[in-house]
């Protein structure tokens, strides 16, 4: 037996992530070498369009400027290792990442594997099963990157000629994604509601503690419709002294089946509903739990599969590993006879599995003391989904009573669980909060031909409600039943259109912004097929099919490049704009008193007046909307002139200007945060915003004593240092919940904050 290998003669296995390089050391051990590329190394330049359209649509990809150490560590570590494998993440991208890694180290013999899991069984296998680089799913990937280059690069230029302002951008499945915002809007804004009335009978075959509820529904056999208040009312004066009478009693049982186990989408949606997760941040912490968590002695284990599918296929021995739990934890009668098989919708990738635990062993509980909340919330929703979808049906008892009442005939349902089946370990969340016969409570014991009593008869005006807006999770379904997008965009595609200002999050509903509005105006009007729900599927689906084999790349391109180019050729030359609608508002005109109207320019929102161009007063606003505060006097003095600084609020924010006309200085207005600044242990970390690149606005934290020292932060630390590494503590915020954590994105230590410091947070 050799003693163990030099590092040079290592095998060596290339990842993505360090998190992976961690967990997948835990069982190799060291019989291989095990690096990450820290996601992709290469792509299109950043400031050019960087694709020979002339040229069979040839991509000039770039090494990334922050790769460049991370490649060269690679091809030291590559040169000596006697064989090198590619483990990116199994799907498109990650067959991307690998031939890049290929193409930008030069390797001849690289070989590349993929598990769905980060187990030792599956690294195991996938090392006894090398293949080549798979040269037709590289090539799908390629195609969507130029798709999106080509719309993206040609169009966003238009948008800034158009609308005279250079912020905006176009994505061929981001702007998709705010045309269905915008036309639920439009749905909304041109829904008339319409009355109707119901009347609800309270009767009890007994005592008050056995009434129900039963509803109007017939009148003499016929369905009985009530449009308004004198409609019901003469319907409440032919009861009066009616007698209830149980006219049919109607016992049915059936069957729930439970839901499928995860695939991305249904994730994110569930997410949702159930923690109030954002999609992106769903995303982040399943990839945290995909790359491997730290537990304990056992090291960093991967707790479930991969992350971004969209198959609800389910591997044969994790199946029997969940039916022998269910059958041991609660007994034969939850275990189907056959394990069941769910389908996927069309065009799934059905190589890959569904999302799932790695090991049903390892329940949420035994593994709670090793994870955040988020972490722990995330993990038990996939466990329960995925043991569940393994279970028996559960059997309902639905009861439907039919009560006559002279003409009229009541009707009540309700419901009991005769065999709780997978309902045991979990039930889907709904995205509204209505009923199923299924779900409602059992009534009381009654008989046919037994009379009732009546307690009271409750009429009830309803008006009927327009569509809903959509939610995180309706959008995300939306988007996957339209077929617009994939599961590894999805998150993007939210956090995107947000950012760019096209939709709003209000109360966690999407609200199209008046610059979303314009821009989707004008792109329906000029660009039809770019912005149609339908062609941007059938994209999607021809993808799919240049990984199949069945398409070339470069002719899916030319299909859709040649009429996009002749309709941008078009639209350039016509004289119209983008026309953004200003918004009234109760803020009077402080030069005239005239209503201010919200406008956007090409530098964001401000207040004009209605007046203008006769009163031509404009207000500049903070980011909700709002006419900016006075100036508020501080203690600071003008560098440059010895003059008083005031606090003023910016477009970012607030700053320090001179109050001296003549001199316009200004600066940041620096917060302290009171905190040493644990990099050169002299400065104080102050609070601050950045003022250039695509974060100009956004809040960090940096040393007072910048430039000499230039540590920064972009969370807010809190004073102390994390016990398990002595990095800084920082808030970590989402929405409205907060946690603190380390900085050192390298620890995984988190815990929950006061109830004091979370109540501030909400």
């Amino acid at each position: 037996m050799s003693s163990k290998k030099t590092e040079s003669a290592k095998p060596l296995i290339i990842v993505e992530s360090p998190a992976k390089t961690k967990t997948l050391k835990n069982f190799l051990g060291d019989e291989y070498r095990v690096e990450a590329s820290m996601g992709h190394v290469r792509d299109l330049p950043e400031k050019e369009f960087g694709v020979d359209l002339s040229n069979g649509f040839t991509p000039k990809y770039e090494t990334l400027p922050e790769r460049q150490d991370v490649l060269k560590k690679l091809a030291e570590a590559a040169a000596h290792a006697p064989e090198v494998y590619l483990a990116s993440d199994p799907d498109r991208e990650g067959e991307a990442i690998a031939w890049h890694l290929k193409e930008a180290l030069r390797l001849q013999n690289a070989r590349r594997i993929e598990f769905n899991e980060i187990t030792r069984q599956a690294v195991q296998q996938a090392l006894q099963q090398p293949r080549d680089i798979d040269m037709n799913r590289v090539n799908a990937q390629q195609a969507r990157r130029i798709l999106d280059r080509i719309v993206g690069y040609k169009l966003s230029p238009l948008l800034w000629k158009k609308a005279n302002r250079n912020t905006l951008s176009a994505g061929r499945v981001q702007s998709v994604a705010v045309r269905l915002v915008v036309e639920r809007e439009r749905e909304i804004e041109a829904f008339v509601p319409e009355e109707y009335w119901t009347i609800i009978a309270r009767l009890t075959p007994d005592t008050e503690e056995n009434a129900f509820d039963a509803t109007l529904r017939l009148r003499d056999g016929e369905k009985l419709e009530l449009h308004n208040e004198q409609e019901a009312s003469a319907v409440l004066q032919e009861l009066e002294g009616a007698q209830y009478v149980v006219q049919k009693i109607k016992r049915t049982e059936r069957k729930r089946n439970p839901s499928p186990p995860f695939i991305t989408s249904t994730l994110q949606q569930e997410a949702a509903r159930k923690l109030g997760f954002s999609a992106k941040r769903t995303m982040q912490i399943a990839q945290q739990l995909y790359e491997g968590v730290e537990l304990g002695a056992q090291g960093s284990i991967g707790l479930i599969t991969y992350m971004r599918t969209d198959s609800t296929r389910v591997a044969a021995e994790a199946q029997q590993q969940a039916r022998d739990y269910i059958g041991r934890e609660f007994g034969n009668r939850y275990v189907p006879e056959k394990p069941p098989q769910y389908r996927s919708r069309g065009g799934a990738q059905d190589a890959h599995e569904a999302i799932r635990p790695t090991s049903v062993a390892r329940t949420p509980e035994s593994v709670k003391s090793y994870l955040s909340k988020d972490h722990y919330e995330l993990y038990r929703l996939i466990w329960q989904r995925f043991v569940a979808s393994q279970m028996t049906p559960a059997v309902l008892d639905v009861v439907t009573v039919d009560i006559q009442a002279g003409r009229y005939i009541f009707r009540a349902t309700g419901s009991s669980v005769k065999f709780d089946g997978f309902m045991r370990v979990y039930v889907e969340g709904k995205d509204n909060g209505e009923l199923s016969d299924e779900e409602r409570p059992p009534l009381p014991p009654m008989l046919e031909g037994q009379v009732l009593t009546l307690l009271a008869l409750l009429p009830e005006q309803h008006f009927t409600e327009p569509p809903p807006r959509y939610t995180e999770a309706t959008l995300v379904k939306a988007l996957e039943e339209k077929g617009i997008g994939r599961p590894s965009t999805y998150a993007t595609i939210l956090s995107t259109i947000v950012e760019r200002g096209y939709v709003e999050l209000k109360d966690k509903r999407f609200h199209p912004t008046a610059l979303g509005i314009a821009v989707t105006d004008y792109l329906v009007k000029h660009f039809p097929d770019v912005m149609d729900v339908q062609f941007t599927a059938s994209v999607e689906q021809q993808l799919d099919e240049i990984e199949e084999g069945k398409q070339a790349w470069t002719e899916v391109l030319r299909a859709f490049y040649e009429p996009f180019a002749q309709r941008l050729a078009e639209t350039e030359k016509n004289g119209e704009f983008v026309r953004i609608e200003a918004k009234e508002t109760d803020y009077p005109c402080p030069t005239c008193g005239a209503k201010m109207l919200l406008r956007e320019g090409r530098y964001g929102k401000f207040l004009g007046c209605s007046r203008y161009p006769e009163c031509k007063t404009i207000v500049n606003v903070t980011r909700s909307g709002e006419p900016v505060p006075p100036d508020k006097p501080s203690d600071e003095v003008c560098e440059k002139c010895g003059s008083p600084m005031v606090i003023r609020w910016g477009r970012y924010g607030e700053y320090l200007a001179c109050t001296n006309e003549q001199c316009k200085a200004h600066r940041p207005l620096e917060k302290s945060t009171g905190i040493t600044c644990p990099a050169c242990k002299q400065g104080q970390l102050v609070e601050r915003r950045a003022r250039k690149g695509k974060l100009r606005g956004k809040v960090f934290y940096g040393c007072n004593r910048y430039p000499e020292c230039d540590f920064t932060l972009w969370e807010k630390p809190v004073g102390r240092t994390c016990p398990k590494c002595g990095s800084l503590l920082v808030e970590k915020r989402t929405g409205k919940r907060l946690t603190i954590a380390c900085s050192n994105k390298e620890c995984d230590y988190r815990e929950e904050p006061s109830a004091e410091a979370q109540a501030l947070a909400s």
